[in-house]
């Protein structure tokens, strides 16, 4: 099976007046179609840029970037982007915002429609079509913003520390939430995150960053005996312990 993303020696400088500040050296990795990737590492250590890299945000200033084998992702309805706040627009329901996406990319017809309004009672926010979002939980929020980056059906989804907003319990349930949800869609994703617990309990594989610029110093495949369990009967596993402390002593080694 090819890869869906193929990142091959990427390095990565901003410019500016005062010189260049090198944030990313000779990344390289792969993403199997279905699969969730975390990426981790000490603060400022170039996550985030690696996300925009993948996404077609920046170019890289070496190295190649592959979606499906192709370098181009101008305007890439493929990749689907889900930032740290929801983004969503008061002056319009729920509803008006989730298909925002379709109609700016001028896809609304039947089955577009009809998809989302499965998502929207799949995932339990139907009965809030018509409320706006001040009317909503930030957990509701953070479903009604992931409706609309899944409305274009992107191949890949970039999560760029999605939950960080939430209090801890909103925060655990909202991992179960867009768990289920990628899983149940068949999505390959990639989180960014600072949570370790976070990481350990919604991937397959975690990739630790270097301090910048950063390079990959770990990638830690995770597998769970138990099989089908959320991120959050994840956490009662022995597993979770185990893999928390390799990327505990990962991340220390690192500063």
């Amino acid at each position: 099976m090819n890869p869906l993303l193929e990142i091959n020696h990427v390095s990565y400088a901003y410019h500016s007046k005062a010189g260049e500040t090198y944030a990313l050296s000779d990344i390289s990795f792969q993403v199997m179609k279905g699969e969730f990737i975390a990426v981790t590492g000490p603060s400022g250590c170039g996550k985030s840029t690696l996300l925009s890299l993948i996404s077609g945000l920046l170019t890289p200033d070496a190295g190649t970037v592959l979606l499906d084998g192709k370098a181009d992702r101008s305007l890439n309805a493929d990749i689907g982007y889900m930032l740290q706040k929801d983004h969503l627009f008061e002056w319009r329901t729920i509803y008006r915002n989730v298909i925002l996406g379709l109609e700016i990319q001028h896809k609304l017809n039947p089955d577009t429609l009809a998809r989302i309004d499965k998502m929207l009672t799949d995932y339990g926010l139907s009965r809030f079509r018509n409320s706006r979002p001040s009317e909503l939980s930030g957990g509701m929020r953070q479903r009604a913003s992931l409706i609309r980056t899944l409305a274009l059906n992107p191949e890949l989804l970039l999560l760029d520390e999605p939950f960080s907003a939430l209090d801890f319990q909103t925060r655990l349930s909202v991992c179960d939430d867009v768990s289920a949800i990628l899983r149940k869609e068949k999505k390959t994703a990639i989180l960014v995150t600072h949570d370790l617990s976070e990481a350990v309990s919604m991937a397959d594989r975690i990739l630790v960053l270097s301090r910048r610029p950063a390079r990959i110093q770990k990638i830690l495949d995770i597998q769970f005996e138990k099989k089908g369990l959320s991120p959050l009967q994840k956490r009662n596993e022995p597993e979770f312990r185990e893999y928390f402390n390799l990327l505990w002593k990962e991340l220390n080694d690192s500063e």
